[in-house]
């Protein structure tokens, strides 16, 4: 008989166990009939992403763990067949963990064993089951372990080359004719404007290439040419094209979510669209939006402030860390109030390295050089904190990495807002009254950028406040018992967002005779009940009906083309998720997997390139006469 246990029971000890570790994922794997062969396909999908612990005898759901009462005996010969396979080239081809990592715990009589799998370096990737790399490599992501297509894994092998970096590599039937004469002209003003007196400014054209490794000769095989890096910094589009059909470095400027972008900088043929005529049209766009301070330094006029570095840098590090082989694109997007640089690939150090600085790791390390000579990229890991700094000068939010999976990217915010500004503050003070007075700053933190966010994890806040991840659990457990946050999902996949928020912010809680009683977070007022049988909410002198939405509770039967047909005439403006969903009377989760990804040419995002973006609304897409 298995026996039950809260899951806040648990949770003290698996973070314990967890303390000193880079990672908050967790897999429970029920191990009551045996040992759990999955085991192995997850063992490569942490080592391949960010690291996590495996833990055998738990099966956990809805919020509860259910153990599987294994005797210490059971988990002793787990542990060494674990062992036995991990050295078995057989079964995994990297053995990673040693007698530390693995531990076995005794909890009320039961046991239940702990593996904690670390993220290997990329010298070490992949890492997989079986003897083969193109059917045991995984990695991680929300949703589980998934199988690695064939181009991730060569992506793998590519990153683990230190010797020969990917875009060092010369490329066969391309020359010196493939590259734009007017892109190296323009490259060779800019590098005598930032080194007036260095030697090369002299040097003939195709010397000077050499010398930037644009054109190489290969030591070893004695093979000279055009290098990879030189053609995606110098080449014409159509060349570039006919080496990496993805190639699409993008900019768009969007003032308002609803609309298009009201500028854009894509190639278009108007211009030969190579990364070094991306960054030259892009940097300056970007760098005008910032706010240019008086600054006198040895009697001069300063106009790059620290916030203009770290645009630059933000914009160098998203076009030399980008693996061009990835089938996405290359997206730089300014909205009204943050910055997005987002490239394809995978990030090759962890975010902990990544935030810490010091570590100058490249992908593309001859795309490096290149802008290194325009002042333009750090090679000694101090760019991250030129990024960090120029946004700490302004008081803005910290800028926030994460890497988004199929496609790999990394995505890089840097938001134009203050974490806490007037306007927030009175916004919270209306939702909780004199709760907020009660918050430390820390906690006033989170709680505000759980609200302008949407919702936050525990990863989140360990980049936003600087605080362990042990203490950041115990703040958001408190923030959730005060009733200011709730919380979804367990282990790295929790959720938190602001208590109520939804009703507060979709007007659904009422109007001028509401009153909001902080104190249990229920809403109240002398004249009005809450008739939750049929999901409507009425006062004595108020109902709230529209023609255009009706809470669908019979769960009629529609025909595929009727749904279809339903939800564009009810999406005449934009609505959300949660809107179609009650007038259609369908489960919102089987819409969004389901119905909805079928009907994207009849209806548009308004997030059109953030896909999951948590305010996504939907609208039928209009004639071009309605346009």
């Amino acid at each position: 008989m298995r026996r039950i246990y809260e899951y806040e029971d648990l949770q003290p000890i698996l973070e314990r166990l967890l303390e000193d570790k880079e990672s908050n994922d967790m897999e429970f794997k029920t191990a009551k009939g045996g040992f759990p062969h999955s085991m192995w396909e997850t063992y490569s999908s942490f080592a391949n992403t960010d690291g996590g612990a495996i833990i055998f005898g738990i099966k956990e759901k809805d919020g509860r763990f259910y153990l599987d009462g294994l005797t210490k005996e059971q988990v002793e010969q787990y542990e060494k067949d674990f062992f036995n396979g991990m050295h078995n080239k057989q079964i995994v081809n990297i053995p990673l963990l040693n007698e530390n990592d693995v531990q076995a715990v005794e909890f009320k009589g039961s046991y239940f064993l702990f593996f904690y799998i670390p993220r290997v370096d990329r010298s070490l990737r992949p890492v997989f089951c079986g003897l083969d790399p193109y059917t045991g490599t995984y990695r991680r992501d929300l949703d589980g372990d998934y199988h690695c297509s064939r181009e991730e894994v060569n992506s793998m092998f590519a990153d683990a080359n230190l010797a020969n970096p990917v875009d060092g590599r010369i490329i066969k039937n391309f020359s010196k004719n493939d590259l734009d004469p007017e892109s190296i002209k323009q490259y060779r003003r800019k590098f005598e404007q930032w080194n007036p007196d260095h030697v090369w400014n002299s040097l003939p054209e195709d010397t000077f290439l050499e010398k930037l490794n644009v054109l190489r000769k290969d030591r070893k095989t004695g093979e000279s040419g055009l290098t990879y890096a030189g053609l995606l910094m110098f080449g014409t589009y159509s060349a570039i094209m006919d080496e990496n059909p993805n190639f699409f470095p993008d900019y768009q400027e969007i003032e308002d979510p609803k609309d298009r972008w009201i500028n854009r900088i894509c190639p278009d043929g108007n211009w030969e669209s190579n990364l070094f005529q991306f960054y030259s049209r892009v940097l300056p766009i970007l760098q005008n939006f910032l706010p240019k301070p008086f600054i006198l330094e040895e009697n001069q006029r300063k106009t790059e402030t620290p916030a203009h570095v770290a645009v630059r840098e933000a914009l160098v590090n998203a076009l030399i860390h980008a693996d061009y082989t990835e089938n996405a694109s290359l997206n730089i997007y300014k909205y009204h109030n943050k910055m997005v640089f987002s490239n394809p690939g995978i990030m090759l150090i962890s975010l902990k390295q990544y935030y810490q600085g010091g570590e100058s790791i490249c992908r593309n390390k001859y795309l490096q050089t290149m802008f290194t000579f325009l002042g333009s990229a750090e090679k000694a890991g101090s760019g991250v904190d030129k990024i960090l700094n120029g946004w700490k000068e302004l008081n803005w939010k910290r800028p926030y990495l994460f890497e988004k999976k199929r496609p790999n990217k990394v995505v890089l915010t840097l938001s134009m807002e203050s974490l806490l500004d007037n306007d927030l503050k009175e916004t919270l003070q209306k939702m909780f009254g004199n709760k907020l007075d009660t918050l430390d700053h820390n906690q006033l933190m989170a709680l505000a950028l759980a609200y302008s966010e949407e919702e936050i994890s525990n990863e989140r806040l360990q980049y936003a406040l600087e605080m362990h991840k042990a203490d950041i659990s115990k703040m958001l457990g408190k923030l959730c018992k005060l009733q200011l946050l709730e919380s979804s999902g367990y282990g790295r996949g929790t959720k938190y967002h602001v208590y109520g928020v939804d009703l507060f912010k979709k007007g659904k809680v009422a109007t001028s005779d509401r009153k909001v009683a902080t104190s249990d977070r229920k809403v109240a007022t002398s004249d009005r009940k809450v008739a939750t049988s049929d999901q409507k909410v009425a006062t004595s002198d108020q109902k709230v009906a529209t023609s255009d939405q009706k809470v669908a509770t019979s769960k009629k039967h529609y025909s595929k083309e009727k749904l279809r047909e339903l939800i564009v005439e009810y999406c005449t403006e934009w609505r959300t998720l949660d809107d179609i969903s009650v007038f259609i009377g369908r489960n919102r989760k089987y819409l969004r997997n389901k119905v909805l990804p079928q009907m994207t040419n009849v209806l548009e995002k308004m997030y059109e390139n953030i896909p999951n973006h948590p305010r996504q609304k939907y609208r039928a897409r209009r004639k071009e006469a309605d346009t």
